[in-house]
């Protein structure tokens, strides 16, 4: 007799079941998210910029499933036929570290000081800050590493700069390992992620959309040090005001502000709870699916639009695939390629096709104030455009001026 009957074959008296079983219910998220991968193709690990990105477009469903299934958008975008032309330019890269040399030199003394002078000018001020040695194997090394480095230096009572650390943070069923430019521990235990970028900030104030995007990477940053600080007894303070450090004006010198992240901080914290569930994105898939780079086109195609998108034109600066969504849209006529605010006014006139139905007077409430708006506006521009008439006897007509050659 078998020793496992139950698990060998089936009953004698009973056939065996032919329902097939759920296709992903039983599966494990890591398992079916590399299904969708391919069997062959590695994961793209997730980084601070793409999680930033996430969170600046929460109702993408399509990359919120190729980030949590680790699929690199830039050769699947290569594979569509609409290769990106997103990233940062080698010069920008060079001049950017460049900067964040400077700024890190002698010892971080410029930087701790830039830091108690924008965030913590009550403290004492650093005489000569503490900079402990962060290298190890591997990046699980790193964390580790980091981790003991941010426990010792909370309860040193000095200033300490941590250059470079590597902080882990679970995205998706793993890990993503997520490396700063600076973390400070000021004396009393607090801990301030710093953010170096390499554009001008002119009379204290820089560009509103890179100082947006600057504080989405460092709320990344902010959740994966209350990661670490909550495994401390008592857990230290992760401070919610990030510092940006930025050349002033048109020099190389370092200048600082103080950003507050709590807004960014739980939109990204909603968006990660959210790719913990990309699984039942992926349950709504047909059968199949998969988003290998090396498969033909038009399945891919077929793959990819079976995923809902949310294209804006803020998408050309944050997602690889940005080219290939905005021409679906715009072959929908979808009014979000034309811009979220605009979007946003015109209520439920979706498309283009239904805005000008709207405006003509062919489709829309009346009542609605978006039909309203349009259709004034569109009488408005008809009395602009309207033939000048011919004048009245005895009214002098106005010389005509002959055409420049």
């Amino acid at each position: 007799m078998s020793e496992f009957p139950d698990s060998a074959s089936p009953e004698p008296d009973r056939e065996p079941s032919r329902t097939p079983l759920p296709r992903t219910r039983g599966k494990a998220l890591r398992q079916r998210l590399a299904e969708l991968r391919g069997p062959d193709v590695p994961p793209k690990a997730l980084d601070a910029r793409a999680l930033a990105a996430l969170a600046a477009n929460p109702g993408c469903e399509r990359r919120a499933l190729l980030d949590g299934a680790g699929v690199d958008k830039a050769k699947l975008a290569d594979a569509l036929g609409s290769p990106s032309a997103f990233g940062q330019s080698q010069f920008a890269f060079t001049r950017g570290n460049a900067f964040e040399a400077r700024v890190k030199a002698d010892g971080g003394a410029e930087l701790l000081r830039l830091v108690h002078e924008t965030l913590d000018p009550r403290a004492e001020p650093p005489a000569a800050g503490v900079v402990p040695d962060l290298t190890a194997a591997g990046p699980e090394g790193r964390a580790a590493r980091t981790a003991l480095a941010l426990r010792e230096a909370t309860g040193s009572a000095a200033w300490t700069l941590l250059d470079h650390p590597m902080l882990a943070l679970d995205v998706a069923g793993s890990p993503a390992f997520l490396e700063p430019d600076a973390v400070v521990v000021h004396p009393d235990g607090g801990w301030t992620v710093v953010e170096i970028k390499s554009f001008p900030m002119l009379d204290g104030s820089a560009d509103p959309a890179k100082v947006g995007a600057a504080a989405r990477q460092s709320a990344v940053y902010v959740l994966a040090l209350e990661r670490v600080a909550a495994l401390i007894d008592p857990a230290p303070e992760v401070r919610h005001r990030v510092l940006l450090v930025c050349p002033k004006d048109f020099s190389n010198l370092p200048t600082a502000s103080a950003v507050d992240v709590r807004k960014q901080r739980a939109v990204t914290r909603r968006q990660l709870a959210r790719l913990t569930r990309v699984e039942d994105i992926a349950d709504a898939l047909p059968e199949g699916t998969c988003f290998a780079p090396d498969r033909p086109a038009p399945d891919l195609t077929a793959a990819v639009e079976a995923v809902p998108a949310a294209y804006a034109p803020e998408c050309l600066a944050a997602c690889e695939l940005a080219f290939h969504c905005r021409d679906r849209s715009r072959g929908e006529g979808a009014v979000t390629a034309l811009g979220r605010s605009l979007r946003a006014e015109l209520g439920g006139l979706t498309t283009v096709g239904d805005v000008l139905a709207a405006a003509h007077g062919e489709a829309g409430d009346p009542r609605d104030p978006a039909v309203a708006a349009l259709r004034r506006a569109a009488a408005l521009r008809a009395e602009a455009l309207r033939p000048r008439t011919v004048p009245h006897q005895g009214q002098e007509a106005l010389p005509e001026v002959a055409p420049c050659r």
